[in-house]
């Protein structure tokens, strides 16, 4: 497997759930809000013999009329119609911004990856839709329900054989985590609930998570299980180390 990180860069965040880019060279964390967190907004391209699965989709800010994450893409040599899978971990706007655009002409989303898959559960789909969370942008969603490429996930399962998904609850109430394992390699995406490298090793209770005791037993058990197993986590939000294996 090759794992390609699609950083868009650092930005801070406080409880108005705005990202503010920061540049680590020249901005003063502590001149931010009181509260502000600094995080990494890094989508991953993960490509295996069967597909090209992207994992999350950043914020969708776009530069000259470039969707970020397309002009990461092109970067590394793809473009979005060689995505066949988009893997959600949760629609959080600073996950799923990217799955859509904004159609200047016609005011209307529409997918930014319409050949691919798109892999979300059921139920989380149901409550970003439903307005009721100030960390979801439901508009950039409302395409979703009637996408021909639309697969609902349940609870806990496998996608073709090789990627299996959990639903796990801890950073939003239907968070979901997923492992691609090919021949005797294994990469684990656990999306906010494994944000950042630090967070694997020290016993940390997260005050924005939904249930930030269960996210906090969750990160002790994946760390435990990725050195028995070998698994190279990937983690969304650190600054400095996209991915690793303990």
């Amino acid at each position: 497997m090759t794992i390609l990180p699609l950083s868009e860069g650092a930005f801070t965040i406080d409880s108005t759930k705005v990202f503010v880019p920061f540049d680590p060279a020249s901005d003063d964390l502590q001149q931010r809000p009181k509260g502000s967190l600094l995080v990494e907004i890094q989508p991953f391209l993960v490509v295996t013999r069967q597909d090209v699965i992207l994992l999350d989709a950043g914020l969708g800010y776009s530069t000259q009329g470039v969707l970020q994450i397309h002009a990461h893409l092109a970067e590394h040599g793809y473009t979005a119609s060689d995505v066949t899978k988009v893997l959600l971990s949760h629609l959080h706007r600073d996950h799923a911004g990217g799955i859509s655009m904004l159609d200047a002409v016609n005011g209307t989303w529409r997918p930014s990856f319409p050949q691919a898959h798109h892999y979300v559960h059921r139920a989380e789909l149901e409550f970003a839709l439903s307005g009721t969370s100030a960390s979801y942008e439901p508009d950039p969603l409302h395409f979703l329900p009637s996408f021909e490429h639309l697969i609902v996930l349940e609870d806990e399962g496998m996608i073709d054989g090789y990627i299996r998904h959990a639903l796990t609850g801890g950073h939003s109430p239907f968070h979901q985590v997923f492992w691609i394992t090919e021949g005797a390699d294994t990469v684990f995406f656990g999306g906010d609930e494994a944000p950042q490298l630090q967070q694997m090793k020290t016993k940390f209770v997260a005050k924005y998570d939904h249930d930030g005791k269960r996210a906090m037993h969750l990160r002790q058990q994946w760390w435990i299980e990725a050195q028995e197993q070998q698994w190279t986590i990937l983690f969304y939000h650190d600054i400095a180390t996209p991915f690793a294996r303990p």
